[in-house]
């Protein structure tokens, strides 16, 4: 298996251990004496803030979300008493609240169809240390990617699909993620419509990625329509998913000029490169803990 250096063994000179490196998100109304309260809690825990980012929607009556990064020695022998005494402070600013830690690394599971493109970015981030996360499993619904996952020791699993078998794959999909405790399911490209049922069961836990013509262009072709259209952008967009397709969340878009000298191969080739890139970015910054949910908008800590 070639090794991932992204281990939490591979620790550099200078760095807090990752068992000691903890993340606390925070959601609330706005008010004064938030980030005194939390920097003084944090303090009294003998925890170090690391990095701090924050965003009010209003001034004036709006809601509060901040992300802290610390690290502590010892965390996680105190982490229990910890979030227990946290919880008397989260009801007093009325928070909702999420702890994080370093030593929990999240378990990916990837679903993919026929083309790779943004399966090989994931593989080749997870590979050089730059993606952190332990990959359980990849699922495909042809057997393509077969061999380039497996060369790097990753499980992978052929479960044909199409709308007549849709539940029976669904239930073994559901057995592998909960047999391989996985954390957050990414869709590199996977050609099928989830269920509701799905869906509801993983909420903010399924990434996708699709290219960014929508509304525009919807279903079949939508490279060659751009084209006959003359289109002047391409981009893709990277989204939780909800039972509104793709109308999830968005984690992160990105775009690229075209003109009349590209044509459909250019435009599709443009177009991969850009999903590429979104998607790596949205999981990436999902497994860092920077994001957090709020109705259908995302705040994205960078």
């Amino acid at each position: 298996m070639n090794a991932n250096i992204n281990s939490p063994e591979n620790v550099p000179s200078g760095q807090s251990r990752p068992e000691n490196r903890g993340r606390l998100l925070v959601k609330c109304p706005d008010g004064p004496g938030i980030v005194a309260a939390l920097s003084k809690f944090l303090f009294e825990q003998g925890a170090n803030i690391i990095e701090s980012s924050q965003y009010t929607s209003d001034p004036q009556g709006g809601t509060f979300f901040i992300r802290l990064e610390f690290d502590c020695e010892g965390l996680m022998d105190k982490r229990d008493a910890m979030e227990k005494e946290f919880s008397s402070l989260a009801e007093e600013f009325s928070m909702e609240f999420r702890f994080a830690y370093g030593s929990e690394r999240k378990k990916t599971a990837i679903f993919v169809s026929k083309e790779p493109h943004a399966l090989l970015e994931l593989l080749w981030e997870w590979q050089s240390g730059d993606l952190p996360t332990d990959i359980a499993f990849v699922a495909g619904n042809h057997e393509e990617a077969r061999g380039m996952v497996e060369s790097l020791g990753i499980p992978f699993y052929h479960i044909p699909a199409n709308k007549d078998i849709r539940r029976q794959v669904e239930e073994e999909q559901s057995r592998l993620i909960e047999e391989h405790n996985v954390d957050v399911i990414v869709l590199a490209r996977y050609m099928q419509i989830l269920t509701p049922e799905f869906v509801e069961k993983y909420p903010n836990k399924i990434i996708n990625i699709h290219h960014s013509f929508l509304p525009a262009f919807i279903g079949a072709r939508p490279y060659e329509r751009a084209y006959n259209r003359g289109v002047k952008l391409i981009g893709a967009t990277s989204h939780y998913v909800t039972n509104d397709l793709d109308e999830g969340p968005i984690i992160e878009q990105d775009i690229e000029r075209v003109d009349h000298r590209d044509h459909v191969a250019d435009l599709k080739k443009i177009g991969r490169s850009i999903e590429r890139r979104v998607l790596a970015r949205a999981v990436k910054w999902h497994l860092e803990d920077r994001i957090i949910v709020h109705g259908n908008k995302t705040i994205v800590f960078q």
